[in-house]
């Protein structure tokens, strides 16, 4: 699976469709719903333009024209508000901001702090080979017992933080445990580079790398080169500190509900064989 491509402005047919969808979902909400005095009986069901576009604090000749399928834009906050007024569930949500080729700024809808549902946690506890959770930023959000013994001073106990970047290029254990160090190193920015442009105005980002740009002239050098690669599977070699050499298959999935976290899982490499 990969990542959907970047936003893109409607062309004829989905503003016609984005339009239709609007107005089917405005006739969804009662003023009750909206806290609004219900008054006199309406023509139509549901909220009045005017009154969406009031909640959404948005003009309304620009919501009519929306729903018209004119040739308008209007801005990522301003749909979000919208799926909020229209009460969106988190499908529907994604489906507006497709129709309108816009990014969604909060993502796909955060289930929790760190946006990640709970059964997810759940899900990754239950795969027995090392398994865990990065979101754009390369932090891990979720991690089995596995992945936290293969990853010593990254995903167990001791670990202060949890970013793979940070880990990778500014602890030493790292060094000890992956044998080809430096080129794991460059393809992991590589990916991480993929992710930043997706997340051109998101200042964890910047400063992230400000940050390891100052405290690594690996990572400064290794940035500038420029390249750019998808999270991709692979063969991974390890030298644990207890259990020696280990060689794992990586297989890499993005969450549906969240296309921004990437679900990672080392497969032993032994299991070819016994396929």
């Amino acid at each position: 699976m990969t990542n959907a491509p970047p936003a893109t402005p409607p062309t004829a047919a989905p503003r016609a469709e984005l339009g239709a969808f609007l107005r089917a979902h405005r006739a969804r909400i009662t003023p009750e719903m909206a806290g609004l005095p219900a008054g006199a009986r309406r023509r139509t069901p549901g909220l009045r333009r005017e009154e969406v576009a009031h909640l959404a604090g948005i003009s309304a000749t620009w919501f009519t024209w929306m729903e018209q399928g004119r040739d308008v834009s209007i801005s990522p906050h301003a749909l979000a508000r919208l799926a909020i007024v229209l009460r969106l569930t988190r499908a529907e949500r994604t489906y507006l901001f497709d129709l309108a080729g816009k990014r969604d700024p909060d993502g796909d809808g955060a289930a929790g702090p760190d946006g990640l549902a709970g059964e997810v946690r759940a899900a990754v506890e239950t795969i027995a080979a090392p398994a865990y959770v990065l979101d754009a930023t390369a932090t891990a959000l979720a991690w089995n017992t596995a992945a936290a013994n293969l990853f010593r001073g990254w995903l167990d106990a001791s670990a202060s933080e949890r970013n793979l970047l940070r880990f990778l290029i500014l602890d030493p254990a790292a060094r000890r445990l992956i044998p080809d160090f430096e080129d794991r190193v460059r393809r992991v920015v590589a990916e991480f580079r993929a992710d930043f442009g997706r997340h051109p105005d998101d200042p964890r980002f910047a400063a992230l790398v400000a940050s390891l740009r100052r405290d690594s002239p690996l990572f400064a050098r290794l940035w500038d080169e420029q390249a750019v690669h998808a999270r991709e599977g692979g063969l991974r070699r390890f030298l644990h500190p207890e259990r020696g050499p280990l060689a794992f298959r990586q297989v890499t999935f993005h969450l549906a509900a969240r296309d921004d976290l990437k679900l990672s899982i080392l497969v032993p490499a032994d299991a070819d064989a016994a396929a």
